[in-house]
């Protein structure tokens, strides 16, 4: 029998380990979190938001019985003029019903039962006009109603409350009126009364209540790539990410484009984060744009970074500066009178190359320089490895930065080939900040191995500062990215089978790693081949393209093959051979005569889901990759920075030698990679303490159940919760039909001494909270 023995020796801080990531990806916000329940509420949607949208997306005429309506919308005499669209609407007939609705998300509006729920609007007309303004189901029957008279022609609020006396999860908002008449709305919006903690313009209950739970020590928000995806002029609609316009009166927040391809009204905003941050617990953790935006290679001249440095203190300022600042009384005048406390800012989002270094370096030294105590974040790429990823280490390492930014989202065999990742880091320079990862997938299975993938962060946190998966949210009819944590809709929410362990873990992480020793356990097995064989393949991606000179050559034997020559009009792809051997080479000559792309060559292809890829001008044109395929979900194995050209010939080489991948770009190392094959040990086990308590967690893979005996010292007898994930088929998820299918059980567990055994079920996540 295998035992583990929980010492009393500190080895390591946890106290900030395990956060959340915020990003306005799946309609997080608008339509999410973000308690508003109109969508378009101030008519700004545009084809640039999202080319299926204009300026009444959402809204529809009501012309019932007979009535005739006109709306259209202006921006002659807004209400603001950063938001300057508003909605003018005219009753030529009033027939039996005539107006205008708002459809909501999703199916809808939903109202509950008694629950009330606070309109408001911005309204005008030259004449007085009497408006009733209702929720309505899908049929057009009133819900509730109350009724209100424009008097003024110039742009007033107007105010009320409005309660359900049934459930209906697919309303309409209307704005109705029984006479012939001419008037302006803008801003029209409807809040639950109960949004997390009552605040004013703040968040949906049940999904805040669900992060909440989490118990997370931080926030990082908005983003993501939104933050650094835009133009370089902060009016622009499609700027980047500028934490300025999200704050002040929400009216004047002016709609922007999200590079997730829908509108931002902002109404979700920099106070807001900060206040929510304070509402569930967790430190804010901000991201600023650093004027480099990878996705346009667009970049702020050196010269000109001043603005861009200033929106970093000015931001620090912001959130901790007293009411004699200038944005520190901003914030008192929001509302907030005590600092929001901020200890750590994140300068750019997976940014690498030197143009982004450049700058980062300008706003590190201008941040410590003034603000010394704050915790600088930097980026090491979008991909766990690869010259960029090196580059930026060495950047963050030059610079002295507090942390370093890693992303990375791969299969689960990834994760089991590499849960001991981060074992041989230095406890010295900068540490990691995961600030993305997932498996590709919300099955039990991906659930399963993260926590033992987790075990091994929890293990090196002499190395890792920070932890959180993403994305967290999605709307299940706005989807933009999958795998995500929670999943809602416009009445409903239910975490995922990978909620359900980072919850685990993130409410039992303790202050402290403890030292863990261990005797007895079975040698790690390790599944998959020596080597890589299969199927060879080469494309033309999304391009045109000639390739010739083509030759395979086994190494091992001696044997070398040619092929014919091939030509791809508009894309196309081609099978070579297949190889098994240990040692052996695939070159040939590439040229690409039209398109935007490069090439990809496909080997070790078993089918179409298991393979593995080299991408030579992938992503925009930008790079050089080698990714993994293990059912179908890809991990990136090294990334470098590389560009195709037309009408230029490529000779390219890929060596394969057991399970290590070399490519050649014209005689010169592209990509050096490993393809780790996934280890299953015997059992992955953490464990770390805070005053109360000593959590010990273990995670079991095998499809065998194993007894261990567990010693906890500085304890006198055993007296504990047990929290475990089990019993459940691997491809098992959580839906709305079964939303906690995959989900924890609480059992208690006592012994008298300070040892005892335990039977860890096949294919589990287990927990022991020991009292000290």
């Amino acid at each position: 029998m295998n035992k583990i023995t929980v010492t009393t020796n500190k080895k390591a801080s946890m106290s900030d380990f395990y956060g959340i990531f915020f990003e306005d990806i799946n309609h997080a916000a608008d339509g999410g979190l973000y308690g508003e329940m109109i969508r378009n509420r101030a008519f700004e949607f545009s084809p640039m938001d999202n080319p299926s949208y204009q300026a009444l997306t959402a809204w529809k005429r009501i012309e019932e019985g007979g009535a005739s309506v006109s709306s259209f919308v202006s921006n002659k005499s807004p209400f603001s003029k950063r938001n300057p669209n508003y909605l003018i609407l005219e009753i030529n007939k009033t027939g039996t019903r005539a107006g205008i609705k708002n459809l909501g998300y999703n199916s809808g509006i939903a109202v509950k039962e008694n629950e009330s729920y606070n309109f408001s609007c911005y309204a005008k007309s030259d004449k007085p006009c009497e408006i009733t303004v209702s929720i309505d189901n899908a049929y057009g029957e009133v819900i509730t109603e109350k009724s209100l008279n424009i008097t003024s022609n110039e742009w007033t609020e107007y105010s009320f409350t409005l309660t359900s006396p049934v459930n209906d999860f697919s309303a309409v908002l209307a704005v109705t009126s029984k006479q012939e008449c001419k008037f302006c709305l803008d801003f029209v919006s409807l809040f639950p009364v109960k949004t997390y903690k009552n605040r004013k313009n703040g968040m949906r209950n049940d999904i805040a209540e669900m992060l909440a739970d989490l118990k997370p020590k931080f926030m990082r928000f908005p983003g993501g790539c939104l933050i650094h995806d835009g133009t370089l002029n902060s009016d622009d609609r499609n700027s980047m990410y500028r934490w300025k316009n999200t704050i002040g009166a929400v009216t004047d927040r002016p709609s922007r484009r999200n590079n997730w391809r829908y509108n931002q009204s902002l109404g979700l905003g920099y106070f807001e984060y900060f206040q929510f941050c304070e509402d569930i617990g967790a430190k804010p953790l901000p991201v600023l744009p650093a004027g480099y935006n990878p996705h346009m290679e667009q970049a702020v001249p050196l010269d000109e970074m001043q603005e861009w440095i200033d929106d970093a203190l000015d931001l620090i300022e912001f959130a901790n500066g007293t009411a004699d600042t200038k944005w520190g009384k901003i914030r008192c005048d929001m509302g907030h009178a005590e600092p929001f406390n901020l200890e750590y800012l994140a300068v750019g989002n997976e940014e690498v190359g030197q143009g982004f270094w450049d700058r980062y370096d300008l706003f590190h030294k201008a941040i410590k320089e003034k603000y010394p105590q704050i915790k600088i974040i930097n980026s090491a790429g979008p991909f766990p490895q690869g010259g960029e990823f090196e580059r930026g280490w060495n950047n963050a390492k030059k610079n002295g930065s507090d942390l370093v930014d890693e992303h990375y989202y791969t299969s689960p065999e990834w994760m089991l080939a590499n849960c001991h990742r981060y074992d041989n880091m230095p406890s010295d320079g900068p540490k990691v900040f995961l600030g993305e990862y997932a498996s590709w997938g919300n099955t039990y299975y991906n659930a399963l191995i993260e926590a033992a993938y987790m075990t091994g962060l929890e293990n090196n946190a002499h190395a890792i500062g920070l932890v959180c998966y993403a994305p967290l949210l999605c709307n299940v009819d706005y989807i933009n990215w999958q795998p995500d944590m929670i999943w809602f809709d416009n009445h409903r929410v239910y975490g995922s089978a990978n909620y359900y362990v980072q919850k685990m873990f993130m409410n039992c992480t303790g202050s402290d790693l403890l030292d863990v020793k261990h005797d007895g356990f079975d040698k790690p097995i390790t599944l998959g081949s020596d080597k890589i064989s299969g199927n060879i393949e080469i494309e033309a991606d999304r391009c045109s393209a000639e390739f010739y000179d083509i030759k395979i050559t086994d190494i091992t034997t001696g044997n070398v093959k040619t092929y014919d020559n091939l030509s791809f009009s508009n894309g196309g792809k081609a099978a070579i051979d297949s190889i098994d051997s240990n040692h052996y080479k695939v070159e040939f000559t590439a040229k690409r005569t039209a398109g935007d792309k490069g090439f990809r060559l496909f080997f070790g292809k078993s089918d179409d889901k298991n393979l593995i890829q080299w991408f030579i001008g992938g992503w925009q044109n930008q790079d050089t990759e080698v990714n993994a395929q293990v059912n179908g979900r890809g991990s990136c194995l090294d990334h470098n920075i590389f560009s195709v050209m037309t009408g230029q010939e490529y000779k390219l080489c890929l060596e394969v030698n057991g399970r290590n991948i070399t490519t050649y770009i014209n005689g010169k190392t592209a990509n050096t990679a490993i393809d780790k094959q996934p280890v299953m040990e015997e059992l992955y086990y953490t464990a770390s303490s805070d005053d109360n308590n000593i959590y010990i967690k273990a995670v079991n893979v095998r499809d065998t159940e194993i007894t261990s005996e567990i010693c906890v010292e500085g304890v006198n007898g055993i007296n504990a919760n047990v929290t475990e994930l089990s019993g459940n088929l691997l491809d098992d998820i959580n839906d709305f039909d079964n939303p906690k299918k995959v989900s924890p059980k609480t059992s208690a567990l006592t012994a008298v001494s300070n040892t005892f055994e335990y039977t860890f079920p096949p294919q589990s996540v287990t927990i022991f909270t020991v009292q000290k």
